[in-house]
């Protein structure tokens, strides 16, 4: 939207926090750059910019502004909401694809050339991928300036810089401030009572808050998570959701709890360089990067969803933080209730999975990943001779790479490869696109919660008559599941007990 002047120029000036993220104003006169809620007097409308993406900004000489931090505002919903190559990409590269294996890598994941996809970024957001990775890695070394004791030399390493002087050149760039001068500034804002994160105590720890555009309901976002934990890898803990996390340089575990205003974050890592990767995927998780004014908006235009939607504003969609463990349990879970899933779950993570210490806490293992279960004796499974079977085949497909659940996943094609496994139905493969790939538009029409919520509403019954009716509701038809399926009582749609 940030060729729509007009537009932009009346979220300025009423300082709209819903834009957040969506464009970045950029002030001719000053060379700073901000988020359109920035609390400053708005400029001039003749001295406005606009750019779709911060790296954007940066690229054409702007710095971030100390006041409103744009650097840290919510993601656009654009790549969450797209499964095209620029919305791939940009999952890809939240999750750090580019500092770990260069452009490159990132296209050979995507499918396309290097320059097919520097093409397609440089018109979507006006900078290529390597820029925008760039302005990835200044958060990432401002998050850990300002929240941890870590030596700058450590900081720089971690936040994915090849040299000390290129940290320097563009926290300074980035920032208008060094490195020291920005600790010094956080250490002010914390005497001061208003820091942005507790200081982080312990090594290899963090803690930071996630924004996101409100409002965010999240009795049925946590209940969901919580209900469906599975023993040793998740817990709901003392008002906190926490899980252990497979990361690209060793493992981590996160803690989420609702806030004011945000989620408040604290991240257990044993190698900092996974910090971007982290909290990426805890913003998928949890679904951060939504646009719920857009998602609610169309949704109460159906007369039947209207006052659900009105009754819990804001609605998420729970994803999952290992899209391939996620479409193992979903398999698991094949007609079977909530606590037997778990169970079926626990069992294997037991056996398979990769010991972890937690201090803090009652986890124990990694969810086992599928190259670990490929020689797995399916007569150990404890469910029947036919969905033994779909189990190891889906584990032979993820192992194989031959089916990518990934950020950087094709929705489609991920689709057709499950649908091509036996014993994958389409409740099992909507549950995955939901979950695991975060299509914002899958639908499970035969799910059992799903058909009790539409008997009680009036809307169709038999599966193919509401998929018809349901496509009123896309393409946020994953949203419409979460209000349908709290009009039933279970545990998934309340907030767990602290």
């Amino acid at each position: 939207m940030h060729t729509d002047t007009d537009r932009c120029v009346r979220a300025v000036q009423s300082k709209d926090a819903r834009f957040d993220g969506w464009f970045f104003t950029a002030v001719t006169t000053t060379r700073i750059y901000c988020r359109p809620s920035c609390p400053v007097v708005p400029p001039k409308p003749r001295n406005m910019t606009f750019y779709p993406s911060a790296a954007a900004a940066q690229q054409a000489g702007f710095r971030a502004c100390k006041r409103c931090r744009p650097d840290a505002s919510p993601g656009s919903p654009r790549w969450n909401e797209r499964a095209d190559l620029a919305a791939r990409a940009m999952r890809l590269i939240a999750d750090g694809v580019v500092d770990r294996e260069g452009v490159p890598g990132l296209g050979a994941r995507l499918g396309y050339s290097t320059r097919q996809v520097e093409r397609q970024l440089l018109a979507e957001l006006g900078a290529g991928p390597l820029a925008l990775a760039r302005a990835q890695r200044a958060q990432t070394a401002r998050l850990l300036i300002e929240t941890t004791s870590l030596p700058m030399g450590e900081v720089a390493f971690a936040s994915g810089f090849a040299s000390i002087r290129a940290f320097n050149d563009t926290v300074r760039e980035v920032f208008a401030l060094s490195p020291s001068e920005l600790r010094t500034r956080a250490a002010g804002r914390g005497r001061g009572g208003a820091a942005p994160a507790a200081a982080a105590t312990t090594p290899g720890t963090v803690s930071l808050r996630l924004p996101y555009r409100a409002p965010l309901f999240p009795d049925n976002l946590f209940g969901h998570l919580a209900a469906t934990a599975v023993p040793g890898t998740e817990e709901w803990r003392e008002g906190a959701y926490r899980c252990t996390m497979r990361l690209p340089h060793g493992h981590g575990i996160a803690s989420l709890r609702p806030a004011d205003g945000h989620i408040a974050c604290r991240l257990t890592l044993t190698d900092l360089r996974d910090l971007a990767a982290a909290v990426s995927r805890c913003r998928r998780l949890l679904d951060l990067d939504a646009d719920p004014e857009a998602v609610d908006g169309l949704l109460r235009e159906d007369p039947l969803l209207a006052p659900l939607v009105d009754r819990a504003p804001g609605r998420r969609v729970p994803h999952t933080v290992d899209p391939a463990g996620f479409a193992l349990r979903a398999v698991l879970g094949q007609q079977v209730s909530t606590a037997a899933a778990r169970t079926l779950a626990g069992r294997l993570v037991t056996a398979h999975g990769t010991p972890v210490e937690d201090p803090d806490g009652g986890l124990t293992h990694l969810f086992p990943a599928p190259e670990e279960l490929a020689e797995l004796d399916p007569a150990g499974l404890a469910m029947p001779g036919a969905r033994r079977r779909t189990f190891t085949a889906l584990v032979a497909a993820l192992a194989s790479s031959g089916l990518d659940l990934g950020p950087g996943g094709d929705w489609q094609r991920a689709r057709e490869r499950l649908a091509a496994l036996p014993g994958i139905g389409p409740w099992t493969m909507e549950t995955i696109a939901m979950r695991a790939l975060g299509d914002p538009d899958a639908f499970v029409a035969t799910d059992l919660g799903v058909r009790l919520a539409v008997a009680g509403l009036g809307l169709p019954a038999t599966p193919a008559a509401l998929t018809r009716r349901s496509r009123a509701w896309q393409p946020w038809r994953s949203y419409a599941v979460q209000h349908l399926w709290a009009t039933g009582d279970h545990p998934v749609n309340r907030m767990p007990a602290a």
